[in-house]
């Protein structure tokens, strides 16, 4: 007989390992569900996997997007992360990325046609606080209220998207674009935008902000008493009361910073890759940076290099799509799998595996 016996602490070979094995197991899934949409599984999961960085007509494209594409993927899954570590579940960066990217389009279209060195980052300042803010309504209630803030900032993404909406339709539609919904180009006024740093990288200002974040958090979570308080009560909300951790303030702050960093990825796309505000900005970053956070291990450099594969998995989808002809659907899916497959797989963490012998009467 099969039994579950709890650990007396948690796995550190299965910490590591999981997220390795939950890759793995994916891509057997993953090729199993290709070969039932009658792909061959093997070209799909090397169409995903290895050739945008290796195939040598589509690699010079895609190398550089892989920093694109996860520079917000990581950014948003710190902040994450630190919440999730103390135990507070935000479920609503997208909408914060989202609010991140109307405040700071707001501010640069506000002051148009000025052109001025402290327009960009007077712009950032904006975004973060935009995001900041919207995360403020589920701290609030969650230390004033004791509501639940997985449902509140779930609920507030839905808010965020129809903002995202009006704006594109109306108060920050282009006077100049024919009746078509969407901002003016950011990316293509030099004050507003955030353009490639350097030539054939794919690095940007969200790039850099990503790494940064990367470096501080790791600094906070192992070296600062902050970064305790939050482990701590990630771990043992109660002895955390004991030790004196104030509960209120450490909810704001997870909330907070998060919000933050999700409102900086905001901005900085939409004045690079994407380029304006429109109807269909947000593209489920806020959403899977989640997958990120957890593949990641909640540790700051394996979400960097989870960031990195989840971004992988990005382009390498739209190539499957196009060399392929695979669905959008089966990408979204395949992504999907990678989480449940993870979060199902973190029962080796803390609990191994023993045979009983069954007892006959």
């Amino acid at each position: 007989m099969i039994a579950l016996v709890k650990r007396p602490q948690p796995s550190k070979l299965w910490t590591l390992a999981t997220p390795v094995l939950a890759v793995l197991i994916t891509m057997i899934l993953g090729g199993i569900l290709f070969a039932m949409m009658g792909k061959d599984p093997f070209e799909a999961i090397r169409t995903i996997f290895w050739d945008p960085l290796f195939h040598e007509q589509f690699a010079a494209y895609s190398r550089p997007q892989l920093l694109v594409k996860a520079g917000p993927l990581i950014l948003i899954a710190i902040g994450l992360s630190l919440g999730f570590k103390a135990g507070i579940w935000n479920i609503g960066a997208e909408g914060q990325y989202i609010m991140g990217a109307l405040s700071g389009a707001a501010v640069g279209l506000a002051l148009y046609p000025l052109d001025a060195w402290f327009l960009f980052p007077l712009m950032v300042i904006a975004g973060a606080l935009g995001g900041f803010l919207w995360a403020m309504i589920p701290a609030l209630l969650k230390t004033r209220f004791n509501t639940n803030e997985i449902l509140v900032s779930l609920m507030l993404v839905y808010v965020a998207e129809q903002l995202m909406a009006s704006a594109s339709l109306s108060w920050l539609r282009n006077p100049e674009g024919n009746g078509f919904p969407g901002s003016r180009n950011l990316s293509k006024i030099d004050a507003m935008s955030n353009p490639e740093l350097f030539t054939g990288t794919g690095i940007h200002w969200g790039v850099i902000a990503a790494f940064a974040a990367v470096v501080a958090a790791y600094v906070l979570i192992n070296k600062h008493m902050l970064g305790f308080q939050i482990r701590l009560t990630g771990e043992s909300p109660r002895a955390a009361g004991f030790a004196g951790v104030n509960a209120t303030r450490l909810i704001i702050f997870c909330l907070g910073t998060a919000g933050a960093l999700a409102g900086l990825a905001g901005l900085f796309e939409v004045t690079g890759p994407a380029g304006q505000v429109s109807i269909d900005f947000n593209a489920g970053y806020g959403f899977t940076a989640i997958i990120v956070a957890f593949l990641g291990r909640l540790h700051p450099v394996g979400i960097l290099f989870a960031g990195l594969l989840l971004a992988l998995t990005f382009i390498g989808g739209e190539l499957a799509q196009f060399m392929l002809g695979l669905p959008s659907a089966s990408i979204q899916v395949f992504q999907g799998m990678l989480l449940m497959i993870l979060l199902a797989m973190d029962i080796f963490v803390n609990y191994r595996i023993v045979l009983k012998k069954t007892e006959v009467a």
